[in-house]
C-alpha cells in the first residue's frame, strides 16, 4: 500500500508480511519511509492491538521500537511484534473484526497512524459453521485487510529547537486522511481507528 502525503517524514509503503496467518503468529510489517530533513532524535514506532470495540483498556501494545539516527534519505525495515495475549481479550471479542494500529511518533508526538481492520475466524469450515463455546485459539486464523488501511496524519513540530533559538520553523504540515473503505458494512465503528490513545 502506497501513501502519498508530504511531511518531514513520509511513509512510502507498508507491506504486511505473512498474511493471512494463525492468530498466535508474530506480526511482521515491512515499512519504507523517507526523511526530507535530518532529525536529532529517534522515531518511535508502535503496534497496538485493539482488544475491544467498547473498552480501550483491553488494547495491547505489541511492540515499541526506536529507529535512528534519522538523516535525509530513504529507509526500510521490518517491524516484528508478538501476537496479542488472548488471555487479556474477552472471549466474545476474539472472533470477529477488530483493529490493528501502526503509529509513528517523534519526541513523544504522534504524527502518523495507519489503522488496519483485522478479521479473526476459524480456518476450519466446520468450526466456522458450528463455533465451540470456548474459543480454540490454536485454530483461529487472522486476516489483516492490508489493502484497506486508514492513514491519518497529525501536524507536529519536528524541529522544536528552531522555536527555542528564534529561527523560523519549517512550514506547517496539514492533517491528511485516506479512508478507502467508508462503505465497509462489516467493519467495526470508525472510532476504533480515530480515537485510540497512542
Amino acid at each position: 500500500m502506497i501513501f502519498e502525503t508530504m511531511s518531514t517524514v513520509n511513509i512510502a509503503n507498508v507491506t504486511v508480511l505473512d498474511n493471512p496467518a494463525p492468530f498466535l503468529s508474530p506480526f511482521q510489517f515491512e515499512i519504507s519511509y523517507e526523511c526530507v530533513t535530518p532529525l536529532k532524535d529517534d522515531l518511535e514506532w508502535k503496534l497496538i492491538y485493539v482488544g475491544s470495540a467498547e473498552d480501550e483498556t483491553y488494547d495491547q501494545l505489541l511492540e515499541s521500537v526506536l529507529v535512528g539516527p534519522v538523516n535525509v534519505g530513504n529507509y526500510r525495515f521490518v517491524l516484528q511484534a508478538d501476537p496479542p495475549d488472548p488471555s487479556k481479550i474477552r472471549e466474545e471479542d476474539i472472533i470477529g473484526v477488530t483493529v490493528l494500529l501502526l503509529t509513528c511518533s517523534y519526541l513523544g508526538q504522534e504524527f502518523v497512524r495507519v489503522g488496519y481492520y483485522v478479521n479473526n475466524d476459524y480456518g476450519d469450515e466446520q468450526l466456522r459453521e458450528e463455533p465451540p463455546q470456548k474459543v480454540l485459539i490454536d485454530t483461529v486464523q487472522r486476516n489483516i485487510l492490508s489493502d484497506k488501511p486508514r492513514v491519518t496524519k497529525f501536524p507536529i513540530n519536528f524541529h522544536p529547537e528552531h522555536a527555542e533559538s528564534g529561527e523560523e520553523p519549517p512550514p506547517p504540515h496539514h492533517p491528511a486522511e485516506v479512508d478507502p473503505h467508508e462503505d465497509d458494512s462489516s467493519s467495526p465503528p470508525d472510532h476504533l481507528l480515530d480515537n485510540q490513545e497512542p
